[in-house]
């Protein structure tokens, strides 16, 4: 159901779970801002979580902010289906000339939305707790609400980064966005993601303290992440996590073969998995070198 047209980079902006507040999107403050008192309305009138709410009108409509939510007030990405008897638009998306709903004023889309998930198709959802947006998640991607395998954790991350978790208790303090302070970074890394996982490439100059404090970061946990010295020296072109590794590879990366050049750093780094589970996978001790050709497992 996730409109192709409205992943764009923001959803990268999205996953920095581990970024300060001041990385947050101010587009996406502006639209919690905006819409939290109708998500907190709809968790008491219907019983879904206001978090889940604020985070599926994110994603699906980039913040408001989709061709989609701009001249359909579709904030949700919910397509016609048969019982549908009001107005309508067409997209390509799954298929050439998708029909979507279309509202006259984003409040319908909203209402329409918490209607959407009370059918019983969605029945497994509401025997969770409304303060459990992990399992809402879980539970959206599970039932079929979207075909994006990684929809559940880009909710997560979201409602993660956002705090929007605070929305689904009786007593929050909003987020707002003239609390934030201007951050300006001149030139900054792209961010990448790579085996599920967030990560810049080092340039000349680099360095671990110059990158964390560029993203938010104590140096102490940015070399954590890397499993390195705070003083590690960065070279053009190195690998560097803004997130904890993996304990072992993705499946179908089972095995690899050692390359010149290589030792059990860099192949921690390449596969995006911790260094002590490589050792321990393999059975080797500590003081342990490859040797070009040698296979080691990687899960």
């Amino acid at each position: 159901m996730k409109l192709r047209f409205i992943i764009s980079l923001l959803a990268l902006t999205l996953s920095f779970s581990q970024l300060s507040a001041q990385r947050k999107n101010k587009a996406y403050l502006d639209y919690i801002e905006k819409y939290s008192s109708l998500a907190v309305k709809h968790q008491k009138q219907y019983g879904i979580p206001a978090s889940i709410t604020l985070a599926q009108g994110l994603l699906e409509s980039g913040a408001g902010r989709s061709e989609l939510a701009r001249m359909s007030n579709n904030h949700f990405g919910i397509k016609c289906h048969s019982d549908w008897k009001g107005k309508r638009v067409y997209y390509d998306d799954d298929k050439k000339d998708d029909c979507f709903r279309k509202y006259n004023k984003p409040e319908d889309s909203f209402e329409d939305h918490a209607r959407f998930l009370k059918r019983a198709r969605y029945a497994s959802l509401f025997e969770l707790k409304v303060t459990d947006y992990r399992g809402w998640a879980k539970g959206l991607k599970r039932c079929g609400y979207a075909t994006d395998k990684s929809y559940a954790n880009k909710l997560i991350q979201t409602i993660e980064l956002y705090e929007l978790y605070k929305y689904d208790r009786r007593s929050f303090k909003s987020i707002r966005a003239k609390d934030l302070l201007p951050v300006i970074v001149a030139n900054p890394h792209p961010v990448y993601r790579s085996w599920g996982l967030l990560y810049v490439e080092a340039r000349d100059g680099d360095s671990l303290e110059s990158i964390a404090k560029e993203f938010g970061f104590s140096v102490k946990k940015l070399a954590k992440y890397n499993e390195v010295p705070k003083d590690y020296p960065l070279e053009a072109g190195d690998i560097v996590y803004l997130e904890k590794k993996k304990k072992k590879a993705e499946k179908g990366y089972d095995f690899c073969i050692v390359r010149s050049g290589d030792s059990m750093h860099t192949i921690a780094q390449r596969y995006g998995i911790r260094l002590k589970n490589l050792y321990k996978m393999n059975k080797l001790p500590d003081d342990y070198t490859p040797s070009v050709g040698d296979t080691l497992r990687l899960r």
